[in-house]
């Protein structure tokens, strides 16, 4: 259903992110990191794809592409001023430098 609603509208950046996360759940990751990253592009102030991006690949031990896609994601949440997800990564990212 979200491929078939992102044939009809290539810009919704909800259907992006749900299927990131669908493709996440499955375990296809570098699928799930493609659209992660095609989100990002799109729409690079679309916070919550930062910090699951991120997730996605702390999973795979792909530590240090986790840390950087944290960096910047902390620069989104602080760029809109969402401190609730900023404070989220700064503790993922502290607990991946441990």
């Amino acid at each position: 259903m979200l491929t078939e609603i992102l044939t009809a509208n290539p810009g919704d950046s909800l259907a992006h992110y749900g299927l990131a996360m669908e493709l996440s759940k499955a375990g296809q990751v570098e699928a799930a990191i493609r659209e992660f990253k095609a989100l990002i592009a799109e729409n690079p102030d679309y916070t919550p794809a930062y910090f699951m991006a991120a997730q996605t690949l702390a999973n795979a031990s792909r530590i240090d592409e986790a840390k950087r896609m944290l960096v910047d994601g902390i620069s989104s949440a602080s760029r809109t001023g969402n401190a609730h997800a900023q404070s989220e990564m700064t503790a993922m990212l502290e607990e991946l430098k441990n």
